[in-house]
């Protein structure tokens, strides 16, 4: 990293320096005055909350983390697509009900890659009835969202080399889970959500799994 020095240079804030917020990017965010739709992701979990810039720092709204899908019958990673997505459509449902009906994206410093567990995410938020400014392209593929990628992978692992299948898929394995069965799952949480919530799944849904 080049050095820079001289009496006009300026240490930048500490949390540009580790990576953690763009304060251009949220300075312009701040300025149209609406709700962020806030949505960050590690290894293992994804986080959502609404929050509203005040004065004194962001007032956080509603928020939703991927943990609580455990509580609908979620046995899968709660970092991947699909955990994403299930994650999404939660929060785009509770903040609903906390009477928010509009937000804008805020993905902070993450590097925005299409068809990523952040777009997963969004994609949920929208399909919960929220109003988002968005492109339908930087969506996942249906198939993507409901795990079919992750099946369809783990039976081919199993029919060529069932070793690895066990060793990739231990964890699961162990804890009685079937990684071929995750597209049922989601269904089932899908479903467990929306019946807390009083709605039907999308109509994409079952277009997917064929039903």
């Amino acid at each position: 990293m080049k050095k820079r020095f001289g009496k006009t240079y300026r240490v930048p804030w500490r949390r540009r320096r580790e990576g953690k917020t763009n304060y251009y990017a949220r300075y312009k965010m701040l300025l149209s005055r609406k709700i962020r739709a806030v949505v960050r992701k590690s290894l293992r979990h994804m986080i959502i909350q609404f929050a509203k810039g005040e004065i004194r720092g962001d007032k956080t709204l509603s928020y939703t983390h991927s943990r609580e899908l455990r509580k609908y019958g979620w046995k899968y990673n709660c970092g991947n697509v699909p955990a994403a997505y299930l994650t999404g459509f939660l929060a785009g449902l509770k903040a609903l009900k906390a009477n928010i009906n509009e937000a804008i994206l805020d993905i902070g410093p993450q590097r925005s890659t299409y068809g990523g567990r952040l777009y997963a995410a969004l994609k949920g938020l929208v399909d919960a009835g929220l109003k988002i400014p968005h492109n339908d392209k930087i969506f996942p593929s249906p198939q993507r969202i409901v795990g079919k990628h992750i099946a369809d992978f783990a039976k081919k692992l199993k029919e060529k080399n069932p070793s690895l299948y066990e060793k990739q898929f231990s964890f699961y394995l162990t804890n009685k889970v079937l990684p071929e069965n995750i597209t049922k799952n989601f269904i089932d949480v899908l479903k467990n959500i929306a019946s807390e919530f009083g709605i039907e799944i999308p109509d994409w849904v079952n277009e997917t799994i064929g039903e």
